[in-house]
């Protein structure tokens, strides 16, 4: 496919999430279960393992245990909700910047850090980033002091505003994504005093990040991924002309990245079949056909490394990273079909332990399934439809 194509419709997709992120800113038994509006008239006892599930109008905060409602925090708006990187918090991106979910009280905080078009929220090392999409700036903090009235930051401002993320090793080393709103294209990396180390510029349209085993760092590109690891960065291509990988999942126990794996770059919106596992100890990248489609919320890591994706058949399908094998199926939500508007809502999967909650938006259902087992050992019921889940964890 001519470059010159690739750059229009890169250009499309980019100024449509831009567009879309400016007017928002990634029970156990039926008897038991109970409604959002009743069990949000309970009063705001402290929640253990909390989790927030977006909806139409405001916040889920249920138990993390038996999926009941303990609050409907109202926040109007499309909202996306991410771990905060402690025991009690979750980031919130509103049209007006991130804002603090205290979950463990189920209030909304007096905390924010705002900007224009909040995009991706990095845990790793103790450390939270926040990168701002429509400054270009990344804001680094220790999740620790989100107690506190407002925690101590550090930024770094991109030299262009675009839709990117970044993460701060161990080492304090900085990985953030190059572009403009117009063209992304690539990372920089800087050490803990901001100055250059290295930077590659062959990542058109540069999209995600993971970060594996010994801190290797993936992030994805239209033709590949990055890997930048003993301070070199590496580019490992697709197998095919136009192998776009934008979101990726990673594990601290596993060498291999998950990723999704798109190869028509004229569709309005491709349903891949097949996924991307990226070894960062081989500099290999294998693909995976899974024989159902999938969404970009339909990734995770399961608790020893296992790579999940919850298909349009309705199952999370297991995969050996290592082997490229689905190992099992665990049959969860009935079968469903992507919705071409990014923003609607749709089966989703979060993974905390050994525990995949996975959302029912047409039955306005939550389950949690032990990933053991198979097992569903918890439903959550909604009085509206749930789009986002995720919930705390300490990182």
């Amino acid at each position: 496919m001519p470059s010159s194509s690739r750059t229009r419709r890169a250009a499309t997709v980019s100024a449509l999430l831009f567009t879309s992120v400016v007017m928002t800113a990634c029970g156990t038994d039926d008897s038991d279960r109970t409604s959002a509006k009743s069990e949000g008239q309970q009063s705001a006892a402290q929640v253990k393992d909390p989790l927030a599930v977006t909806h139409d109008g405001g916040i889920y905060v249920l138990d993390g245990e038996s999926l009941k409602v303990a609050k409907d925090v109202p926040l109007k708006g499309y909202n996306r909700v991410n771990p905060a990187g402690d025991d009690k918090h979750i980031m919130v991106s509103t049209s007006q910047g991130f804002r603090v979910l205290d979950a463990a009280r189920q209030k909304l905080t007096e905390t924010q850090f705002k900007g224009a078009e909040p995009g991706h929220v990095v845990l790793h090392a103790g450390k939270t980033v926040l990168f701002t999409d429509g400054t270009g700036e990344a804001t680094i903090f220790d999740p620790a002091e989100l107690g506190k009235k407002k925690p101590k930051t550090e930024t770094y401002t991109s030299p262009s505003p675009h839709h990117g993320v970044a993460v701060e090793l161990k080492n304090g080393e900085l990985i953030s994504t190059l572009g403009t709103e117009k063209k992304r294209k690539g990372i920089v990396v800087l050490d803990e005093k901001r100055k250059e180390i290295t930077r590659n510029e062959k990542c058109p349209e540069v999209h995600g990040e993971a970060t594996a085993k010994n801190e290797a760092v993936v992030i994805g590109c239209e033709d590949g991924v990055l890997l930048y690891k003993d301070r070199k960065i590496t580019k490992i291509d697709s197998p095919t002309e136009y192998g776009r990988i934008g979101n990726q999942k990673g594990s601290e126990k596993s060498p291999i990245v998950l990723g999704d794996y798109k190869q028509d770059a004229e569709a309005e919106l491709e349903r891949p079949e097949k996924v991307s596992l990226i070894n960062t100890e081989t500099g290999k990248l294998k693909l995976v056909d899974l024989g159902t489609s999938y969404s970009f919320r339909s990734l995770a890591r399961g608790p020893e490394g296992e790579a999940l994706v919850l298909g349009t058949d309705g199952k999370i399908h297991v995969i050996d990273p290592r082997s490229g094998k689905v190992n099992d199926t665990i049959p969860v939500v009935d079968e469903w079909r992507e919705p071409i508007d990014w923003q609607q809502a749709r089966p989703e999967i979060f993974v905390r332990d050994h525990t995949a909650y996975v959302t029912d938006p047409e039955k306005k259902k939550l389950y949690a399934v032990d990933l053991e087992s198979g097992k569903k050992k918890a439903t959550g019921t909604f009085d509206k439809k749930p789009n986002e889940v995720t919930g705390v964890v300490t990182e």
